[in-house]
């Protein structure tokens, strides 16, 4: 499988004027390429094909307006092309119902917050023995490398951030000889925002709420970003202050995740998570809470790392009723409120932590919850009698099935 590995750059004066003017370059044939699609689509012409873009950057080179394209390596202004390609493709396998809706290709700005620009095999890139990047008519540039590639990068992309941080990034291919050994724990998992991860061995991981400890920091950053005056040095300043909290915020999250993920995949041989409506959620009054949790990332991860180490990983469908349905028995007690945290099954009397009984459920589900003898431990969801209750730690007794209110 393919990953991406990225490593901090920290390039010098000359380097960062060199990268600004590639990622100028970049964009400028970006814009140039995707007005002259638009400009054809308007006057009914045919659709102008990528090798006649090529043809055209190499003549606008030998014009005096657009002269200065030559002092970038062709391979980024070509790699430029097939990112607008990626972008036309994208659009219309969304028309096709083979990706989420998306929209058509928009122009790219010089104030946008994130600016790339890629090298392949062609542009004769390198890491140097002292451990620079070499790029092609931009230098040797050094980078903190914080783990070994694991295999030959095929290409490398510079990425400039919102907080004016340098990065490499590399596509490597990774063997089947990362498998880990195989173990015998399975687990399922409930993703909350009190707890941030509830597993069904009755684990609950704390939610640590980056965004909402940071707070403090950035509205003081924000408050004085906003009192600068626009297109002055100083708001540019601020704004990167700004850039940069944020920026810790997003980093401190990610090292969470991948370091939970990693622990959780290496500690079971099977891993089932709840597919949730996110977006969804995020239309809610718990949207701020949603995003910092930023469980989409987290499922991500574990998902890649069970390929990758070859585990197994399983996604419930949205719709299984894993806070409803008692995982000892299988009598489906019906829809509680989220204030219900504590629940006893009206069948058997069993008292179920919500999150958990949850966890086991998702297990389940996914067919990974087993007996010793190796039986499911309950054949599937029971309905249940009409006269059977459950008992809510608050007191109020439902006929299974019906919500309490």
């Amino acid at each position: 499988m393919q990953l991406r590995y990225s490593f901090r750059l920290y390039p010098n004066g000359p380097q960062r004027s060199a990268l600004a003017r590639a990622f100028g370059c970049a964009r400028v044939v970006y814009n140039d390429a995707l007005r002259a699609r638009e400009t054809a689509r308007s006057a009914g012409l045919p659709f102008v094909t990528s090798a006649e873009l090529s043809k055209q950057i190499t003549t606008a080179k030998k014009t005096e307006e657009r002269a200065w394209l030559a002092e970038v390596s062709a391979v980024v202004l070509q790699q430029s092309l097939r990112d607008l390609d990626t972008a036309y493709r994208n659009f219309f396998d969304s028309l096709k119902g083979k990706r989420p809706r998306m929209g058509t290709p928009r122009f790219k700005s010089r104030k946008d917050n994130r600016h790339t620009v890629r090298f392949t095999a062609n542009a004769r890139w390198k890491i140097t023995p002292g451990g620079d990047l070499s790029l092609p008519k931009i230098g040797d540039v050094r980078v903190k490398w914080s783990r070994t590639l694991p295999s030959v990068p095929s290409t490398v992309t510079v990425v400039k951030d919102a907080a004016g941080r340098y990065f490499a990034s590399f596509i490597v291919e990774t063997g089947t000889d990362e498998a880990l050994p195989k173990v015998t724990p399975v687990v399922g998992i409930d993703l909350g925002l009190t707890h941030f991860v509830i597993l069904s061995d009755g684990t609950k991981i704390d939610n640590p709420r980056f965004l909402r400890r940071a707070e403090k920091r950035l509205k003081k950053a924000q408050r004085d970003l906003s009192r600068k005056a626009k297109g002055s040095n100083n708001r540019a300043k601020a704004r990167i202050k700004v850039a940069r909290a944020h920026a810790r915020t997003a980093d401190a999250r990610r090292e969470f995740h991948h370091q939970l993920s990693t622990k959780i995949i290496r500690e079971n041989q099977a891993v089932a998570v709840e597919d949730l409506a996110i977006k969804g959620l995020a239309r809610t009054r718990l949207a701020k809470s949603v995003h910092d949790a930023g469980w989409s990332t987290f499922v991500a991860m574990l998902e890649y790392k069970s390929a990758r180490y070859g585990r197994q990983f399983h996604r419930i469908d949205r719709f299984e009723p894993t806070s409803q349905v008692c995982s000892a028995c299988g009598v489906k007690d019906g829809p509680k409120p989220l204030h219900i945290r504590e629940w006893t099954c009206g069948a058997c009397g069993t008292v179920h932590d919500r999150d958990i009984n949850s966890a086991v459920n998702v297990a389940t589900a996914a067919g990974l919850a087993v007996s010793a003898c190796g039986a499911r431990v309950r054949p599937g969801l029971v309905p249940a009698q009409r006269e059977e209750t459950g008992t809510h730690r608050d007191g109020q007794t439902t006929v299974a099935g019906i919500p309490a209110r």
